[in-house]
């Protein structure tokens, strides 16, 4: 596909962004595309944060949860982090009050599904049931984790949270043998958000970055699924599940898999330069239409963003 048409679809897909997306999808494309500032992103993000200074209210649009949980949180931390958002500001003290109070110590884990879930419009897989979080492991808890190092004041209760919290989720990764895509997409995270502080990371785990490093990155490449016939069949994993730019070191494990990848999203792409989701939720469906909706815009900017990265926007 010639750039011409990819730029079309673009304008396309801005289109629909600036007139039928969430407003938090249209400060980020504007972020993202149009030299937006950081200011319309926050005010977006903070329609989302609860007084207890998590985030829910439908942020991820597969559970519509109004009160806070840690996968809401972890969806705006992740967007904070985008945005390069400073310490100070007053949306992320809030955040790591929340993420404080709501570790477990004993496991370094948050919980990923809450019993309020089930109360409210959902996806099944963010059903709460007994023993739930065995499914979901460090699923975002790394993550958490990892904001609240890069979010504190070094030594400070929140930071040693933080410390205490990854150290056990490294003892678990390297005692791994495998890991779905979620949660190495939360360990990749981990590694970029924690390589300034390389040796306080490696006396608090006693494992070098490095190692780890080449630990996820081999589960990455196990995880892929490397029959390209299959891929627009279902749910599995893709080298760009793992790949947001091309100096990303999987981009040579991969190699032409990506390639392959990147094909297949500007062959997928919608008349309205968008992409449907791969999934549905099976009940609920006046919700799901509307959640889905919501995906659209998302899936939007975080591809498009991808694209510009590979420099298919150029």
């Amino acid at each position: 596909m010639d750039n011409i048409v990819i730029k079309s679809n673009f304008e396309k897909a801005k289109l629909f962004i600036k007139t039928k997306a969430r407003g938090l999808e249209r400060s980020r494309f504007e972020y993202e595309f149009e030299n937006g500032n950081q200011e319309n992103v926050l005010r977006e993000l903070k329609m989302y944060q609860n007084k207890d200074g998590g985030f829910g209210n439908g942020i991820e649009p597969d559970f519509w949860l109004p009160h806070s949980s840690p996968i809401a949180t972890w969806t705006a931390g992740q967007i904070l982090m985008d945005i390069g958002a400073d310490k100070d500001e007053p949306m992320v003290k809030s955040m790591l009050a929340y993420l404080v109070n709501t570790n477990h110590p004993e496991t370094g884990m948050w919980d990923t599904v809450l019993p309020e879930n089930n109360e409210y419009p959902h996806a099944p897989w963010w059903h709460w049931q007994e023993n739930i979080q065995e499914n979901w492991m460090f699923n975002p808890g790394v993550e958490l984790a990892a904001f609240l190092v890069h979010w504190s004041s070094e030594k400070s209760e929140s930071a040693e949270i933080g410390w205490r919290s990854i150290a056990k989720a490294v003892t678990y990764l390297m005692n791994k043998s495998e890991m779905d895509k979620h949660e190495i997409n939360n360990f990749q995270q981990l590694i970029k958000i924690i390589r300034p502080h390389e040796l306080s990371f490696e006396a608090r785990t006693k494992y070098p970055l490095q190692v780890v490093s080449e630990k996820i990155m081999d589960f990455a490449e196990k995880c892929v699924d490397k029959d390209t016939s299959t891929w627009i069949h279902g749910y599995n994993a893709l080298p760009l599940d793992f790949i947001d730019h091309p100096d990303h070191p999987l981009c040579l494990r991969f190699g032409q898999l990506l390639e392959k990848n990147l094909d297949l999203y500007l062959e997928q792409t919608t008349n309205d330069g968008l992409w449907d989701i791969s999934w549905s939720w099976g009940s609920y469906p006046e919700d799901f239409k509307v959640a889905k909706e919501y995906w659209k815009g998302i899936l939007a900017v975080n591809r498009y963003k991808q694209l510009k990265a590979f420099g298919y926007l150029e």
